[in-house]
C-alpha cells in the first residue's frame, strides 16, 4: 500500500491531499512532562533570588557571512494583526499560576486573591494595587499571592488519586523500544522553581561609546561590547507597592491628553515579507509525500547542531555538501494564518558547508562572528505607545523568524505547527525572570498539512539514551556515527540508514528524508504496537427527549450524516452504533440479517447493561442499509415524545461499556441539563449577577462524576466529543470535562432552533460535515522533549497526562492546539543551539501505526536586548489566556484579570529598566512588543475575562475551552478580531487563487472612529463574522451586493448574502468565502444595522473604545505607565 500521503479516509492511499484540506501532519511521541488541562494547584511561593545582569555577549543578528535580511526576517503572522517586520506573533497564552498535576478539586486553597476591581462609579478611585504577578518579588518573601511564576516548575506533588495509576484496561499502543532503558531527557520537570544560577558578573567591559541614533546596547563589529546599563537586582523594587489592575469605573475626570491625531507614522507600516518564500496553504509545505525506499526525494540534507562542547568534531567531508532545492508555492492563505507561513518554505533546503569551513558540529565561531549590528534592529525600535496611534499594521503579523544562520532557518519547523514565545532562549533562569516573559510551546501536532513526507522503514533512528527521533539538528560525526541533539550522546549510524531512497545511493545518511524535514511521518513497525490497531470505531449518543425534538437538530444531525456517511474516515473494518436517551436508555440491534433497525429500551438507569452487546456496534461496510433506515426513521421516531427529563449520565456509562473492548469515539448530542440518575446537574446561574458580580461563580465542575468517567475512557481508548445545543443554562463547566480529560473537543451553539435560528442551523450543519470527514487518529500518545537543561512543566489543551511527561489522546483531531509552559533547569551557557521535539504516535482510521514528529531550533543567547527582540507577541498573549482559564478556575476571575495586566506592566517595565539605554518619556515598548498591551486590553474585553456586562455562564465557560485548545492562528482572532471596510472592495492587490479573485482590504483599528455611515465593515471575529451596514451606505452596496432596494430594506435576521451577478457582489462574496475557508469551523454571518438586536454585540469588540465598565485603550496605556513609573 502506498504511503504518500493521506486521502480523504485518512489513511494511506494515493498520495492526494487530503479531501477535507491538506494532509494531515503527525507527531511522534515525545516526552511530555506535565499535567492535563485543568488539573492545577497553585505553586508554593518561591522568590526568584535577584541575580546581576548578565554581560551583552555575542548578539543575534547576525553580520558577514549570515545578513540579517535574510535571518531575522519575520514572516507573516498566524493572526490578521500585522505588526512590524521582527514582531513576534502571539502563541496560545501561557497561564501564569496554577500549573499543576493536581485535580481542581483536590488543588490546595487559592490564596487570598488579590483586591478586586472597584465597582463602576462615577470617578473611579485610584486603581487597586494586586499582587497578581508572574514572578514573585524576590525581595518582598510573603504568604503565596496570586501570583503567576511564568517560568518555574511546580513543586512536585505527591501522588494524587486518579492520576498515578494506570488507566485500566488494555492499553494500546503505546511503546517506545527500549524507552525505560533511559530516563527521559526532561524526567525532573517537576522540580520545585530552578536553583539560583550564578550569573555573570555585572560589570561590563568597557567599550567604545554608542551611535548617538542607537538606544541599545548594540556595538559594531569586532569592538568590545559597550556598557550596558546594569540592571536592578530585580525589576521589582522592594519599596514598590503591588501593580493593581486599571480602574472598572469609567475614566478618571483628568482629561488625558488625546493621542496625536495626524497621519500615521511613516514606519508604522512594515515593509512587505522578503521573497524568500511565501508557502501558503493550510500548513507548512513539505517535499512530495516518501512512499516506499524507492520513492524519489529531493530535500535539503541535514544541518547539524553543535554539540554541548562546539568545535571538537570533525566537518563533514566535502562530499556531505548539499544541494538547495526547489521551494513549494501554494495558495495564499488568510491574512490571520498567511504571514507565518511566508518565510518558511518547508521545501527543506540544504545545510551548504563550505569547504574545509565550519561543519554543523563547528558552529560557535559562525554564530560568534554575528556580533551586533551597529543599527538597532527593527524589533527592538524604541515606540512611545502613547504617541504612535496607529500601531496596527494595515497586514497581517509575521512571526518573528528565530535568528539563525539561514541554512538552518530554512528547515526549522514551520510556526503554525511549533512554535516559542521566545524566539531566543534566554541562557539561565535568572536571565528568563529578568525578562518578565512566559516561555513556551504552542503546537498544533496532527495539522492538516498541504504535503507531508512519510517515510516507510524497519529501522526508525531514534537516540540510545533520551529516545529523540532522529532530526535536521543533529550533528554527524562522520558517515557512521551523530550526536543527538538533545543529550548529546553519540549513537551509531544503522546500516539500513546508510542508504539514501532520494539517489538511491549508499553513504549519504545525512542527505535521508528524515534528516532533511523538521516535519515528518512514519510508518511505524510492529514494535510500537501492543496489540492490533483498533479499527474506526464511531458511536452516536443522541439527546431525544422533547427539548431536544423542539430544536430540530435531530433531522438536521440524521441528514448530515446520510450525505456524509461514505466519507465517514475508516476501512473495512470501521464500525457504527447509536444510542438515543430520554428519561430510559434505547439501543439499536443493527445486525446484519434484520430487516429493520430493532429498538431495545432499558429503564434500570441505575445499574445500566447492554441489552446485545454483539449487535449494538456492527460493521459500517455490512450493516449500511440497516444503518441508513435508522437514520431516516429516527426524526419521525420521538416526534410526539412528552419526555422531558435527561438521563445523560446512565447514557454515558452505556455507551462507555459499549466501547471499551475497542476503543473508539463517542459523538454526544444534549440540549438540556441532565436532570436524572448519575450525573444529575441542578442550575447554578443566577441571571441577575451576570453583570453586576464582583466575582464570577461556578467556573469549575459542579461535580466529579463527568471528569472521573472521562479518565475511564481513556484508559480504554475512548474518546468523547461534546455537542451542546441550548437556550437554557447547561453547566458547561461540569459536562465538559467528559471532552476535556478524554482529549475530545466541544462544540456549543447557543440558542439553537431550527426555525428561529437560522444562521445557527448552518452553522451546525457545517461544522457537522467537517468534523465527521476530517482525519482522525486513534489510541496515540504524544511527548514533547526538549534539549537537556529545558524543562517542560504544565501543559493546556485537551488531554489526560498518563505520567509526567506522555500525553494520552484516545482520539487526535487535526483542529486540536496544545501549548505547554517551560523553565530552565540548569544553565545553557555551553549551548549556542536548543531543539524541541514533539511526537504524536497514533492509529491511522486505515489501521496503520504512525509516528509524527516535529522538531524545532532555536538560538540561545545571553542578553535582555536580544530575549526581547525574540518575543513574539501573539504566541505570548496566545500562552496568557490560556494560563489565566486555570487562574480563573483554581483561583478567581479577578485574580486572572490583575495578573494579565501584570503580565503587560511587568515586561515593559523590565524592558524601560534593563534593555533601554537611554531613558525617555512615555510609555515605551520595542517594536515587537508594540501590540502587547493592546493584545492585554483585548483579553480582558474577551467574554471568557470581561466584566460589568452580561455575560451568560456557559458562554464564558465555552469561549474560555476554545481559549484553551484552539490553535493559535483561530484563538488571535477570537481575541482581536479583524475589521475590514468592505464597499469600495477593488481589485488592487488581489489575490487569484483557482481563478477567483480575492480583494484584500486593509486591517482597520476596532475603534467606532474607523467607521463611517456611508460604508460597510465586515469583522471578522473567529467564530462568528459581523456585516455592518453604515445608516448612509451608499445604495450601489445595498443593490448590486445585499440585493435591496434602500437601508430600510435589509432584513433584521440576514445571514445569508445573495449570490447575485455584479461584480461587487462576486467581490465580497469571495472574500468572505476565502477568509471561511481558512479555518475549520463555520463562522456564521449576520448583518448588522443600528436597530439590531447585534449592535450591542458588534460594538463590545470595538476593544479600543470605552465602555461602561471597562476602560478604553488610550485609558489602558496611561494606567500602565503609572504602574510602571511607581
Amino acid at each position: 500500500m502506498s504511503t504518500a500521503g493521506f486521502n480523504s479516509q485518512n489513511g494511506t492511499g494515493t498520495g492526494q491531499a487530503y479531501a477535507n484540506g491538506p494532509s494531515q501532519n503527525p507527531v511522534a511521541l515525545q516526552q511530555l512532562p506535565g499535567v492535563s488541562y485543568g488539573m492545577t494547584h497553585q505553586p508554593t511561593y518561591n522568590p526568584v533570588q535577584a541575580k546581576a545582569p548578565a554581560p551583552p555577549g555575542p548578539g543575534l543578528y547576525p553580520s558577514g557571512q549570515y545578513q540579517p535580511v535574510s535571518s531575522y526576517q519575520p514572516g507573516p503572522p498566524l493572526t490578521s494583526y500585522p505588526t512590524h517586520p521582527g514582531q513576534p506573533l502571539l502563541t496560545r497564552p501561557q497561564m501564569v499560576g496554577p500549573l499543576s498535576h493536581t485535580p481542581p478539586q483536590s488543588a490546595s486553597p487559592s490564596p487570598s486573591p488579590g483586591p478586586r476591581l472597584p465597582p463602576a462609579q462615577a470617578t473611579p478611585p485610584p486603581p487597586a494595587m494586586s499582587s497578581s504577578h508572574y514572578y514573585p518579588n524576590p525581595q518582598q518573601p510573603q504568604p503565596m499571592a496570586p501570583s503567576w511564576q511564568y517560568n518555574t516548575a511546580p513543586p512536585l506533588m505527591g501522588p494524587h488519586t486518579s492520576m498515578n495509576t494506570p488507566p485500566r484496561g488494555p492499553m494500546a499502543n503505546h511503546v517506545h523500544p527500549a524507552a525505560s532503558s533511559a530516563p527521559p531527557p526532561s524526567s525532573s520537570t517537576y522540580s520545585s522553581a530552578p536553583p539560583a544560577h550564578a550569573s555573570h558578573s555585572a560589570t561590563q567591559p568597557p567599550g567604545p561609546g554608542m551611535p548617538p541614533t542607537s538606544l541599545h546596547g548594540y556595538t559594531h563589529q569586532g569592538t568590545a561590547p559597550p556598557p550596558v546599563n546594569p540592571m536592578a537586582p530585580h525589576t521589582y523594587q522592594p519599596s514598590r507597592a503591588p501593580y493593581g489592575p486599571p480602574p472598572t469605573g469609567p475614566p478618571p475626570t483628568l482629561k488625558p491628553t488625546p493621542p496625536p491625531t495626524g497621519p500615521p507614522m511613516a514606519n508604522a507600516t512594515p515593509p512587505p515579507p522578503g521573497a524568500d518564500g511565501t508557502a501558503a496553504g493550510n500548513g507548512p509545505q513539505a517535499p512530495d509525500s516518501y512512499n516506499h525506499v524507492d520513492n524519489k526525494m529531493a530535500g535539503p540534507p541535514q544541518p547539524g547542531t553543535p554539540g554541548r562542547h562546539l568545535g571538537h568534531y570533525p566537518s563533514l567531508p566535502p562530499g556531505y555538501q548539499n544541494t538547495p532545492a526547489p521551494h513549494n508555492t501554494t495558495s495564499p492563505m488568510h491574512p490571520a494564518m498567511q504571514a507565518a507561513t511566508q518565510p518558511y518554505t518547508q521545501a527543506p533546503q540544504p545545510y551548504q558547508q563550505p569547504r574545509g569551513g565550519a561543519g554543523p558540529a563547528q558552529l560557535s565561531p559562525s554564530l560568534a562572528a554575528m556580533s551586533l549590528q551597529s543599527s538597532t534592529p527593527e524589533a527592538l525600535r524604541v515606540v512611545n505607545l502613547l504617541q504612535e496611534r496607529n500601531l496596527l499594521p494595515p497586514n497581517p503579523i509575521p512571526a518573528p523568524t528565530p535568528c539563525l544562520p539561514q541554512d538552518l532557518q530554512k528547515i526549522n519547523c514551520h510556526p503554525e505547527v511549533f512554535r516559542c514565545t521566545l524566539t531566543s532562549i534566554p541562557q539561565t533562569q535568572s536571565l528568563l525572570n529578568k525578562a518578565k516573559m512566559p516561555m513556551g510551546l504552542l503546537l498544533h501536532p496532527f495539522k492538516d498539512l498541504s504535503q507531508l513526507p512519510v517515510v516507510t522503514s524497519s529501522t526508525i533512528v531514534r537516540c540510545r539514551s533520551c529516545r529523540t527521533y532522529i532530526n535536521p539538528f543533529v550533528t554527524f560525526l562522520d558517515q557512521r556515527r551523530w550526536k543527538c541533539n538533545l543529550c548529546y550522546r553519540v549513537n551509531d549510524v544503522p546500516e539500513e540508514f546508510m542508504y539514501n531512497p532520494v539517489s538511491r545511493s549508499y553513504g549519504e545518511p545525512h542527505k535521508r528524508p528524515e534528516v532533511q524535514n523538521a516535519t515528518i511521518e512514519f510508518i511505524a513497525p510492529s514494535e510500537y504496537m501492543l496489540r492490533p490497531p483498533q479499527p474506526a470505531v464511531y458511536l452516536f449518543l443522541l439527546d431525544v427527549s422533547h427539548n431536544a425534538i423542539e430544536t430540530g437538530y435531530l433531522k438536521v444531525f440524521c441528514q448530515s450524516l446520510l450525505d456524509n456517511i461514505n466519507a465517514l474516515p475508516g476501512d473495512s473494518r470501521t464500525k457504527v452504533g447509536f444510542i438515543t436517551f430520554d428519561s430510559t436508555i434505547h439501543f439499536y440491534n443493527l445486525q446484519e440479517g434484520l430487516s429493520q433497525p430493532q429498538m431495545l429500551i432499558v429503564s434500570d438507569i441505575e445499574d445500566i447493561f447492554l441489552p446485545t452487546p454483539d449487535s449494538l456496534l456492527v460493521n459500517l461496510n455490512e450493516c449500511k442499509e440497516l444503518v441508513q433506515d435508522l437514520l431516516k426513521s429516527l426524526p419521525n421516531l420521538f416526534e410526539k415524545t412528552m419526555e422531558t427529563q435527561s438521563a445523560l449520565g446512565s447514557a454515558l456509562q452505556a455507551a462507555f461499556k459499549l466501547l471499551s473492548p475497542t476503543g473508539g469515539r463517542m459523538s454526544v448530542f444534549q440540549t438540556q441539563l441532565p436532570n436524572l440518575g448519575v450525573g444529575t446537574l441542578h442550575s447554578r446561574e443566577d441571571p441577575n449577577q451576570r453583570a453586576s458580580a464582583k466575582d464570577i461563580q461556578h467556573l469549575s465542575p459542579a461535580t466529579d462524576f463527568y471528569k472521573k468517567l472521562a479518565l475511564d475512557c481513556s484508559g480504554q481508548q475512548v474518546s468523547v466529543d461534546l455537542f451542546l445545543l441550548s437556550a437554557q443554562y447547561c453547566d458547561l463547566a461540569s459536562l465538559g470535562c467528559i471532552s476535556r480529560y478524554s482529549a475530545g473537543s466541544v462544540y456549543y451553539y447557543p440558542s439553537y432552533h431550527h426555525q428561529h435560528n437560522p444562521a445557527q442551523v448552518e452553522c451546525f450543519q457545517k461544522d457537522l460535515k467537517r468534523y465527521l470527514t476530517r482525519k482522525i487518529g486513534f489510541e496515540a500518545v504524544m511527548r514533547i522533549r526538549c534539549t537537556k537543561g529545558l524543562s517542560i512543566h504544565t501543559f493546556h489543551g485537551n488531554f489526560f497526562v498518563r505520567s509526567t511527561d506522555l500525553l494520552s489522546l484516545p482520539n487526535v483531531n487535526p483542529d486540536a492546539g496544545f501549548a505547554v509552559q517551560m523553565s530552565i533547569e540548569e544553565n545553557l551557557d555551553d549551548m549556542q543551539l536548543v531543539s524541541f521535539q514533539a511526537a504524536l504516535l497514533y492509529t491511522s482510521s486505515k489501521g496503520e501505526r504512525r509516528i509524527r514528529v516535529h522538531t524545532l531550533c532555536l538560538p540561545v543567547v545571553n542578553s535582555l536586548a536580544d530575549i526581547f527582540a525574540g518575543a513574539d507577541v501573539q504566541a505570548i498573549t496566545g500562552l496568557l489566556a490560556c494560563m489565566a482559564v486555570d487562574r480563573s478556575v483554581t483561583a478567581s476571575l479577578s485574580d486572572a484579570r490583575d495578573a494579565m495586566t501584570n503580565a503587560a506592566i511587568d515586561s515593559l517595565s523590565s524592558y524601560r529598566q534593563s534593555v533601554l539605554t537611554i531613558q525617555q518619556p512615555g510609555l515605551l515598548a520595542p517594536a515587537c512588543l508594540r501590540l502587547f498591551p493592546l493584545f492585554i486590553l483585548a483579553l480582558l474585553k474577551q467574554k471568557a475575562f470581561r466584566t460589568g456586562t452580561s455575560t451568560r455562564l456557559d458562554d464564558r465557560v465555552f469561549a474560555m475551552c476554545q481559549l484553551k485548545y484552539q490553535p493559535l492562528a483561530y484563538t488571535m482572532l477570537m481575541i482581536h478580531p479583524a475589521l475590514y471596510r468592505i464597499d469600495d472592495l477593488t481589485d488592487e492587490g488581489a489575490l487569484n487563487i483557482n481563478e477567483r479573485t480575492i480583494p484584500q482590504p486593509r486591517l482597520l483599528q476596532l475603534s467606532v472612529e474607523k467607521l463611517s455611515r456611508e460604508g460597510a465593515f465586515l469583522m471578522d471575529a473567529g467564530t462568528v463574522m459581523y456585516l455592518w451596514i453604515g445608516r448612509n451606505c451608499h445604495p450601489n452596496f445595498l443593490t448590486q451586493v445585499l440585493g435591496v432596494p434602500s437601508y430600510a430594506a435589509v432584513p433584521d435576521n440576514l445571514y445569508l448574502l445573495p449570490e447575485l451577478d455584479t461584480a461587487e457582489s462576486q467581490r465580497t462574496r469571495a472574500f468572505i468565502g476565502w477568509l471561511r475557508d481558512q479555518r475549520p469551523f463555520f463562522p456564521s454571518l449576520h448583518v448588522v444595522r443600528d436597530e439590531s438586536q447585534l449592535k450591542a454585540t458588534f460594538m463590545q469588540n470595538m476593544i479600543e473604545d470605552r465602555t461602561e465598565s471597562a476602560l478604553s485603550y488610550y485609558e489602558f496605556l496611561l494606567h500602565l505607565q503609572q504602574q510602571i513609573s511607581k
